[in-house]
C-alpha cells in the first residue's frame, strides 16, 4: 500500500520588531501583532498589507506559536511591509 503525500502545514509568521533608540525589546517571528490607535484597536497578521500608524498609549501584544508577549507603550509609530511589522518606541 502506498503512502500519500504528506506536506507539513507551515505556520505562517510575519518578522516584529520593536525597539526604542536604546532597546529592543522584541525581534523575532510572530503570528499577530495587536495595537490601539485612534480609531481603536486592531491586529496584523501574516500578509496584512502595507501599513503605517501612529500608535496610542496602551499594551502592544505579540503572539508567537508558543506564548504571548505585552508590552507597555506610551505611543510610538507602526511600519507594516512585506510581513515585517516594525515598530518604534520613544521618538
Amino acid at each position: 500500500m502506498a503512502e500519500g503525500n504528506k506536506q507539513a502545514t507551515k505556520v505562517k509568521t510575519l518578522n516584529v520588531k520593536v525597539a526604542s533608540p536604546y532597546q529592543v525589546y522584541f525581534d523575532q517571528p510572530a503570528l499577530s501583532i495587536s495595537g490601539n490607535n485612534l480609531t481603536g484597536p486592531f491586529d496584523i497578521l501574516p500578509g496584512h498589507h502595507n501599513f503605517i500608524s501612529l500608535l496610542d498609549r496602551g499594551e502592544l501584544v505579540i503572539r508567537t506559536i508558543n506564548d504571548e508577549q505585552k508590552i507597555k507603550i506610551n505611543g510610538g509609530v507602526m511600519h507594516v511591509k512585506a510581513d515585517m511589522a516594525t515598530v518604534f518606541l520613544d521618538i
